[in-house]
């Protein structure tokens, strides 16, 4: 917190970053999902509250705003390599290992702003337990339903129904790596290796361990794919939001852009 302090003339304020966000491209009514870091926004007064205040603002009650709200957690221990537990544990960690629920199983590895959203007025959650999205605003409910299980970063998700109402895409202060848009473009390309996933679900108020196909996803190729896009011929806005260097782009163009991508990336 020091540093920020001392790396900045004036703290960043609300206002502030509502300027900067206009000044990007944000509008009233748009559907928006974000990716963020706050500490990359500088020293914030408010906080991650303030940051959330003003994309409410800026896109009003007539846009949606989207946040990932990821619980990988929350899954088979055999999988779990940072850190891996011994072979002894796993049915155990299954046998106890409290079932996912919107209302309280907190997001992890998604930063600030997200936990702080998830417990915003107004704020929905999808249903799925590992891969969930946090919805404010008019079409909160149309892209955070019927969340499917299986496949669950796939056309029968959130990101699914994002791509078709036309979202925008927020990057302030991540790398292309959190896009996390581009796992639909893996799900539509002919070369997929497919996973058996597992989690911990409440059916009919009782705890179930659930199983279920998925793919095996590739973050690691998300900053290439991001950087290649930037160096096409596709239109996206660059700036910053406070310190952090910030893009804004269309999900629908980044999705096909990385879909391409991947077909080629995937050539013998």
């Amino acid at each position: 917190m020091r540093k920020l302090i001392q790396n900045q003339a004036e703290p960043i304020t609300k206002d502030r970053i509502k300027e900067d966000l206009v000044q990007l491209g944000v509008k009233e009514g748009m559907v928006l999902c974000v990716h963020s870091s706050l500490s990359s926004i500088g020293w914030v007064n408010g906080g991650a509250v303030a940051v959330i205040q003003a994309l409410m603002d800026t896109i009003t009650e007539e846009g949606t705003l989207i946040m990932p709200a990821q619980t990988l957690e929350l899954s088979d221990p055999a999988d779990w390599i940072d850190p891996p537990v011994p072979q002894s544990w796993w049915k155990s960690i299954k046998e106890t290992m409290p079932a996912y629920d919107p209302a309280y199983t907190t997001p992890t590895a998604m930063g600030r702003v997200a936990e702080t959203f998830w417990k915003y007025p107004g704020v929905s959650r999808s249903s799925h337990p590992n891969f969930s999205f946090l919805a404010w605003g008019k079409r909160k409910h149309d892209i955070l339903k019927n969340h499917s299980l299986s496949y669950g970063l796939g056309e029968e998700s959130p990101l699914g129904r994002m791509y078709d109402l036309d979202a925008q895409v927020l990057l302030i202060g991540t790398s292309f790596e959190s896009h996390t848009s581009f796992h639909l473009a893996e799900y539509r390309i002919a070369q997929q290796d497919l996973m058996t996933r597992g989690a911990p679900i409440l059916e009919k108020g009782w705890k179930v361990w659930k199983e279920y196909q998925d793919i095996i996803t590739r973050e690691e190729l998300f900053d290439q794919i991001g950087l290649d896009f930037l160096h096409s011929e596709y239109t996206h806005h660059h700036g910053q939001v406070g310190l952090a260097n910030t893009y804004l782009l269309s999900m629908r163009e980044s999705v096909d852009f990385a879909e391409r991508w991947l077909d080629r990336y995937d050539q013998p």
